[in-house]
């Protein structure tokens, strides 16, 4: 097996990826150590030492070529980690235990004017907000398998898996969905009708966006990376990917006890 160790050099500093790297080469394995994800592809299994923002750009990677990975958080909440930075060493334990659990996570395909995007946790729709602009809020209506699902005025929207639905549905006044779910959830950001909740609409459905002329420019983002600018008449999908994030685990039945844990 060739361990692979993606840290995040802004979090993590030399000496301790060094002599974490050290104790890993230990255990008689060949251990590649990097802190660009297109490094990724070369091995079998992944610790990633950083925060939720490092795993998420771990796990996209990682998720074209179905290697398992598990995270150390050196971040703030670590919510998508297995282990705190003082536990690093047990991460060596279980991805050197070939019959560990894991859990597979959900992602998102968004397709727009025919480029292809894989998300784990979101992707967001938003109003560009700038100086000196006449900023509109933002206005699209939704279908889910081309039925309509609403006429939507707001700040933006936000398609999140289940991974990513647990912080959007909370500061939403919403509900949380386990890693199992076979569901994905469309929320509303400062909508402008006090009716608008959050949506939940199942994995098996197209979610497609039309935009009304003048609405505004919309910025894209998936689990917070660019994508472009839609304007009326392009074209926007989103369903479930083909792909999935598979994280190493010590506790299949951690979910909710991190939530305990993280979020009170």
């Amino acid at each position: 097996m060739k361990l692979g160790i993606y840290f995040n050099g802004h979090q993590v500093d030399a000496e301790t990826v060094q002599r974490f790297a050290c104790n890993a080469r230990l255990r008689n394995t060949d251990v590649l150590v990097f802190d660009s994800e297109e490094e990724i592809p070369k091995v079998d299994r992944l610790i990633v030492l950083g925060g939720d923002g490092t795993v998420l750009r771990a796990a996209r990677k990682a998720s074209e070529y179905a290697i398992p990975l598990v995270g150390v958080n050196f971040g703030t909440l670590g919510f998508l980690t297995e282990f705190e930075r003082n536990d690093i060493d047990r991460s060596l334990d279980l991805v050197f235990n070939q019959n560990c659990p894991f859990v597979r996570r959900t992602m998102l395909e968004v397709d727009f004017n025919g480029v292809k995007g894989h998300y784990l946790n979101e992707f967001s729709l938003l109003r560009r907000v700038m100086p000196d602009t006449d900023n509109k809020l933002l206005k699209l209506t939704a279908e889910i398998d081309g039925s309509a699902a609403g006429d939507f005025t707001a700040d933006g929207l936000i398609v999140s898996t289940p991974t990513g639905s647990t912080a959007y549905s909370l500061s939403a006044g919403g509900n949380i969905m386990t890693p199992d779910c076979e569901t994905f959830l469309l929320t509303p950001v400062c909508a402008f009708s006090l009716r608008s909740r959050p949506i939940a609409y199942s994995d098996k459905s197209v979610l497609s966006f039309h935009f009304a002329e003048g609405h505004g420019a919309v910025m894209l983002y998936g689990d917070g990376m660019f994508m472009g600018i839609a304007n009326a008449g392009d074209a926007l999908t989103v369903r479930k990917s083909d792909r999935c994030a598979t994280f190493l685990t010590a506790d299949k039945g951690v979910f909710f006890r991190r939530i305990t844990e993280k979020i009170n």
